[in-house]
């Protein structure tokens, strides 16, 4: 793996800020199949968000620690908590509270399933009156949808194979989810069907957490550059195909 951008010299004041303890923690969301696509022998992730940390490391001559968590919800949760120094999230208006983003690396469109028989054939006339909608909690579409939602009903639950098997056994109306995987959940439910279109995407970015001592935004501006030149290098489409993940692509 090699990343051939620049993102400007990384002196020891920006380490300081990036990595204070002198080893970049990199926060990362298991949960996110296409950017943690895979386990190493010991247990550690593989994946895109991996390697975009790993590449962080390089450039600022510091190890890497990856602290995965179980959710992104958990993952935003920590930001306080320094539990982390960046973290690979998707970007959203909630999150950017505790959390200061880059511009987005990769993004995953989001969309709805919806069982067989099922009289929505629009992304709009999901939000309607009496439509009732399962939806994991805390990621990053779902908080769009707490955004966004007006006149249809959320049942949110902790993870994915949770908010599935609430859309399947509740008989609920629509399953908001990531393309990808509810390409896989429909082949459990004959019949069931992909809305066209997206209601969002989510957009992956680096995050760091927010801070009083007026460093965040010194560290922000280089992972920002390091990002701008991630993504125009090719660094970023080529770890989507080095890890052949469909479903992901560059922001």
């Amino acid at each position: 793996m090699t990343f051939d951008g620049d993102p400007g010299p990384a002196s020891a004041s920006l380490r300081a800020r990036v990595a204070p303890g002198g080893v970049l923690r990199a926060g990362i969301n298991l949960s996110n199949f296409l950017l943690v696509s895979a386990r190493a022998a010991d247990g550690a992730p593989v994946g895109v968000s991996p390697d975009m940390a790993g590449a962080v490391a390089g450039r600022l001559g510091v190890p890497l620690q990856l602290v995965p968590y179980a959710s992104p919800a958990l993952l935003a949760d920590a930001a306080q908590r320094d539990e982390w120094d960046i973290g690979l999230i998707g970007a959203e208006p909630q999150r950017a509270q505790t959390i200061a983003f880059t511009a987005p690396y990769a993004q995953i469109e989001a969309t709805y399933l919806v069982p067989a028989a099922s009289p929505l054939a629009t992304i709009d006339a999901v939000d309607a009156p009496g439509i009732r909608i399962a939806v994991t909690g805390g990621t990053a579409y779902g908080l769009w949808l707490d955004r966004n939602i007006r006149r249809a009903e959320l049942f949110r639950t902790a993870t994915m194979d949770e908010t599935f098997a609430d859309f399947r056994d509740r008989g609920l109306d629509a399953l908001a989810g990531l393309r990808m995987r509810l390409l896989d959940d429909a082949k459990q439910l004959p019949g069931s069907r992909l809305l066209d279109g997206r209601f969002m995407a989510v957009q992956q970015a680096i995050g760091v957490p927010r801070r009083d001592d007026g460093l965040t935004e010194e560290a922000v501006a280089w992972l920002g550059r390091f990002v701008a030149a991630a993504t125009a290098s090719g660094f970023v489409a080529g770890r989507i195909r080095h890890h052949g993940v469909t479903g992901l692509s560059v922001a």
